[in-house]
């Protein structure tokens, strides 16, 4: 049966939200660049465009090749998909006269078109494009207007291909999803069937006929994604799989303790190894954070290729890749310009001539702790923030020492256990302390003190591109601040970190 949505990527930055709406509505898809559309579309229901940066005006505007899809299955231009097929029918496509960036709402609803079936009228949109189509050819249906821009929706005649000036995918366009679900469920005939029983079932199945007997090594890191990749793992191939999970020094107090507990009630194969003097030793005088990084992943590759060679006949390597890493590989844009090293050290080295298992690496990382829930997965792993690979390495700015490890350790308990009596940790997603390079004047008491300053950082978001500060209660902020100077020795001063990114990063290395 037909049950996958190919979604071609025009370099729109909504591209990976359209597919996690289409997702959400438990339809599996994928997306590929405009330009390397698929040989086979035999398990093809319908096919979504995506908006662009690009003007389907310009020369080197990116058109691709539909001969197989266009008049042969369900088609759904958004935004620059939308112009693309009214321009190359003989349309008008021209700069917009007016801005048409934001909130608007649908005046005209042509409800005989399935697309647009139960959309209220006057339902808000949100538009984000530079173009409009003034003008449709002979054989194309309006069916969506809105005040400023009339050719807001439109149907091919006698095809299924319809398109869409605005953006159903973004949280603006309040009945976005009905209108994809009409897409997916009523033109696509899609039967909600990729549920995350379905996938484990699946991925189970899968694994057992790519592996057979042989066995897989995996590092742990204690985060969501190898965790699951893990449970998986162990789900269908059992004890041929062998955890490792390395002890760096440099994870939150009592971390590797409590996350290797967890991992052994839950049934995994891990050897814990405690690697801290050499991480340690590694980072001595050293302050640069790419060199930092670097020292980090060195170190675990060191470590991890030595327990790895202590199992005997290791025939693959898994990793707990996601699916925005794939995505990010084959982009039509490319690989993107590099701002730092990834914070997940320890990826494969070229020396291990493993084979590569990746369970995950079809997901997004919602998604990844849905099927953490339906594997009945510890909340304690499956809701974790997420944790740099070089850990508090990168959040100890300047040189890492085994007294400024300490310190951080300290202050970061206090700061997330707070959070979590609070209420407030499954409210945001990622939560970090920072130990500055910098002293500052206290007083304490009748003395003068000049000791270290730690910065508090918590973000919203939902995939770590972008993030807001969260704003975090005020009497939460004073008694965290209290406890940490009064607790934690040669703290004497707490900020907060009000940035968001762009343009600040999460980490502040």
């Amino acid at each position: 049966m037909k049950e996958t949505i190919l979604i071609l990527d025009f370099g729109s930055q909504y591209t990976q939200l359209i597919a996690r709406r289409v997702r959400e509505l438990n339809v599996y898809c994928e997306i590929h660049p405009y330009n390397k559309i698929p040989e086979s579309l035999l398990d093809v229901a319908g096919v979504i465009l995506s908006g662009s940066p690009f003007s389907v005006r310009d020369e080197e505007a990116p058109i691709p090749d539909l001969s197989k899809i266009k008049g042969k299955m369900p088609l759904l231009g958004v935004c620059y998909g939308a112009q693309l097929f009214a321009q190359s029918e003989g349309g008008e496509v021209l700069p917009s006269k007016i801005r048409e960036y934001g909130r608007a709402n649908l005046c005209y609803i042509d409800r005989s078109c399935r697309l647009l079936a139960d959309m209220t009228d006057g339902t808000q949109v949100w538009m984000s494009h530079g173009d409009t189509i003034l003008g449709i050819p002979e054989n194309f249906g309006l069916t969506a207007s809105t005040e400023n821009v009339k050719v807001a929706g439109f149907k091919i005649d006698n095809e299924q291909t319809f398109g869409i000036q605005f953006h159903p995918e973004v949280y603006h366009t309040k009945e976005g999803t009905q209108l994809l679900r009409n897409f997916l469920v009523d033109i696509c005939h899609c039967t909600q069937s990729w549920t995350p029983d379905s996938f484990i079932e699946s991925t189970i199945i899968s694994l057992r006929k790519k592996i057979g007997n042989d066995k897989v090594v995996l590092g742990l890191s204690g985060g969501v994604d190898s965790s699951v990749a893990a449970v998986l793992l162990n789900k269908a191939i059992g004890n041929n799989l062998y955890c490792i999970f390395v002890d760096n020094g440099l994870l939150r107090k009592n971390e590797f303790k409590d996350v290797l507990h967890s991992y052994r009630d839950m049934g995994l194969n891990v050897k814990g190894v405690d690697a801290t003097e050499k991480f340690i030793s590694a980072l001595s005088g050293i302050s640069e954070p790419e060199k930092k990084r670097k020292a980090i992943g060195n170190a675990f590759i060191e470590v991890f290729d030595h327990e790895a060679h202590l199992i005997e006949n290791v025939t693959w390597l898994a990793q707990g890749t996601i699916y925005p890493d794939v995505i990010e590989s084959i982009s039509v844009k490319g690989p993107s310009a590099t701002i730092k090293s990834h914070h997940n050290v320890g990826g494969l080295p070229d020396f291990m001539k493993l084979k590569v298992v990746e369970p995950l690496n079809n997901l997004f990382k919602d998604e990844v702790r849905r099927i953490g829930r339906a594997l009945k997965m510890p909340s304690i792993i499956i809701e974790r923030h997420p944790f740099p690979g070089p850990g508090l390495g990168i959040r100890i700015l300047g040189e890492v020492t085994h007294n400024r490890i300490k310190i951080l350790q300290e202050v970061d308990h206090i700061y997330i256990q707070n959070m979590r009596d609070f209420g407030l940790y499954d409210k945001v997603w990622q939560a970090a302390a920072i130990l500055l390079p910098i002293q500052s004047v206290g007083v304490m008491g009748d003395e003068r003190t000049y000791e270290n300053v730690v910065a508090l950082r918590a973000v919203e978001s939902t995939d770590g591109m972008t993030a807001d500060w969260s704003p975090l209660p005020y009497d939460y902020l004073s008694k965290v601040s209290s406890e940490i100077i009064n607790k934690v020795s040669g703290v004497n001063r707490v900020v907060y970190d009000i940035s968001s990114k762009p343009p600040a990063t999460i980490e502040w290395e």
